[in-house]
């Protein structure tokens, strides 16, 4: 069953959730190594299977334009995501061998989903 914004679940994720989607270009000779640090973030992000946290990267069609969207229950949860050493160490290389341009950030507000976010 898809959720409506009239959906009260939906208006209390509305009023407490943040979703952010994150765009950038990796340089050709660092997409293999971007996504095995991604895999890496994820495979933590799966241990300490926070049910709060919805994150997702994609690779677009070029082979090397990277979207990430994220949704954090609550802000302390986007902490959670900020503080893992898998996420650091994905941002910190990111940054110093792997952009061709700078990343572009942006907030989203959620219209709808066809599940529940969160538990």
């Amino acid at each position: 069953m898809g959720y409506l914004c009239s959906d009260t679940k939906l208006l209390k994720y509305l009023n407490q959730m943040k979703a952010v989607r994150v765009t950038y270009i990796a340089k050709a000779e660092y997409v293999e190594q971007n996504q095995k640090n991604i895999q890496q973030v994820m495979a933590d992000l799966q241990k300490i299977n926070n049910p709060n946290i919805n994150y997702h990267a994609c690779l677009g069609a070029d082979g090397k334009t990277f979207t990430h969207t994220a949704f954090f229950n609550t802000e302390g949860d986007e902490k959670v995501l900020f503080d893992l050493p898998a996420f650091k160490h994905f941002q910190e290389q990111l940054k110093a061998k792997g952009l061709d341009n700078p990343p572009k950030s942006e907030q989203l507000s959620l219209v709808g989903s066809s599940k529940e976010l969160f538990n």
